[in-house]
């Protein structure tokens, strides 16, 4: 049976210290530190994971870390009271603009997704009736 924790379905093939990156909120720096807590081997890979390492991961994750649901909430509700406060920052997440000082002149595709705006792009063909 797959491994779970958090609601999220980890990879059997990996090794332990890759398949915690796929729960949102840990990368491998705090997936490390997970493994050495709960003294599993970051080498194992999860199909060869006992139910006891697997119990001992998965509480120590729940007790110890805010992930998934719960840190996308608090991220969404940190957005949310920028919107209302009116800072700054919160203008740029309403007019969905780059919050952290980057240009926008040129690179902001991430935030805005990947809409180009050029001077040529809406113009009609001179073939086209007008």
């Amino acid at each position: 049976m797959p491994l779970r924790i958090s609601g999220v379905t980890l990879p059997d093939k990996k090794r332990a210290v890759i398949a915690l990156t796929y729960i949102y909120g840990v990368g491998k720096s705090l997936s490390t530190k997970a493994l050495e807590e709960t003294k599993i081997s970051p080498d194992t890979k999860v199909k060869d994971m006992n139910p006891d390492e697997e119990k001992r991961l998965r509480d120590y994750i729940e007790a110890n870390l805010r992930v998934e649901g719960e840190l996308r909430r608090d991220i969404s509700m940190n957005v949310k009271h920028h919107r209302d406060v009116g800072t700054y920052r919160g203008q740029r997440h309403s007019r969905r603009l780059p919050v952290r000082g980057q240009r926008t002149r040129t690179n902001s595709r991430t935030v805005r997704g990947n809409v180009r705006r050029t001077a040529g792009s809406g113009r009609k063909s001179t073939s086209e009736k007008t």
